[in-house]
């Protein structure tokens, strides 16, 4: 059946084939399968210009479709990854860098280096030199979960 479809649609074939890979990305997104898509359209593009050939059998169009592919992927990595784009909140997703300078009253005295803080409706475990509990403290740097603070 397969086969039958693929011999009527003849050159149309890797259209078909590119419209449903760039379907799928819209359905999986990935940045991944349009760059497929685009390469089966591009083997579409030379069907059409070499169906009647001699040379233009299914196994030179198999090989064709996988270097486009691979060239496809490669430059399409290289084009995303170029554009950095700039955004007015560089650090949206990292939290605890967005507290860096605020400052904070301590929860919890800090007691061999660690005790606690709260910042909005968050308490977060501190780094620092040893201070009573109620002492204000502002926020001088962040690794992940912990921060650093100081005497405000």
């Amino acid at each position: 059946m397969i086969e039958r479809i693929l011999f009527e649609l003849g050159p149309w074939a890797w259209w078909v084939l590119g419209l449903i890979l760039l379907a799928a990305e819209m359905v999986l997104p990935g940045v991944f399968i349009v760059w497929i898509g685009i390469a089966a359209i591009l083997v579409g593009v030379l069907s059409l210009l070499f169906w009647s050939s001699d040379f233009w059998l299914w196994q030179m169009q198999l090989v064709i479709f996988a270097l486009f592919s691979v060239a496809a992927v490669l430059i399409g990595r290289r084009l995303v990854a170029r554009s950095g784009q700039v955004t007015d909140e560089p650090l949206l997703n990292q939290r605890g860098a967005r507290l860096v300078g605020r400052t904070a009253v301590l929860e919890e005295p800090i007691s061999e280096g660690r005790g606690r803080i709260r910042l909005d409706d968050t308490t977060w475990p501190v780094d620092g030199p040893d201070m009573p509990a109620g002492t204000r403290v502002r926020v001088v740097a962040s690794s992940g979960r912990q921060l650093t603070v100081e005497a405000a």
